[in-house]
């Protein structure tokens, strides 16, 4: 009796990644994780980049955009993963209490997923101001990293969905891209308003 080549690669990823069920192996890892780390990475590099932007904006010096930088990308991460799971919590809570049944048993695991990829990303913008370069480049190359990071994060989507790694990798970095100027933007306008002076 033929067997269907297609229908076992299926059966495959449905068992790598069944609800309750703890992933196999490295591309069921991913495919379970995939929406935590994309919106972990994302978030992360975006909220730290606006960080960066906002004080370059200002015009305010290197160690305080490290001071800033770090604090918020510590806070905001560990924020990010506890929403995540408090929020699978509440939801299996839900579905016990309606008779539907529990779904996830990990909740923790994709917390720890949105924090890890959310250090991960968010520490992008940062390392800039860590390297040995002239300081009027370090935003330039921030902003390099930044969009570097966010087509890499959107590329590696390709290695477990059908879309075509460019494609992915565009539709990221392009959605982080208008995100990464309105916060540069938004820094700017503020330091004028404020009386500072926009500068990179």
């Amino acid at each position: 009796m033929p067997t269907d080549p297609t229908g076992s690669r299926e059966d495959t990823a449905t068992r790598e990644t069944a609800p309750g069920k703890a992933p196999h192996g490295l591309t069921g890892f991913v495919r379970h994780y995939l929406g935590d780390i994309i919106f972990g990475a994302n978030d992360g590099i975006i909220t730290t980049f606006a960080v960066v932007a906002g004080v370059t904006g200002a015009n305010l010096s290197t160690s305080v955009i490290l001071i800033l930088g770090i604090a918020k990308l510590l806070a905001d991460a560990f924020s990010m993963g506890a929403s995540n799971y408090l929020s699978r919590r509440s939801d299996e809570a839900v579905r016990v209490a309606t008779g539907v049944g529990t779904e996830e048993h990990y909740p923790q695991r994709h917390a720890a997923a949105t924090f890890g990829a959310f250090m991960i990303a968010g520490s992008m913008p940062l390392i800039a101001y860590l390297l040995p370069v002239p300081a009027d480049f370090r935003f330039t190359l921030a902003s390099i990293m930044t969009l570097v990071t966010l087509f890499a994060v959107g590329a590696g989507r390709s290695a477990v969905t059908t879309q075509s790694w460019w494609r992915s990798g565009l539709e990221m970095l392009g959605i982080g891209a208008v995100a990464a100027l309105v916060a540069y933007g938004t820094g700017a306008f503020v330091s004028a308003l404020t009386g500072g002076e926009a500068g990179v």
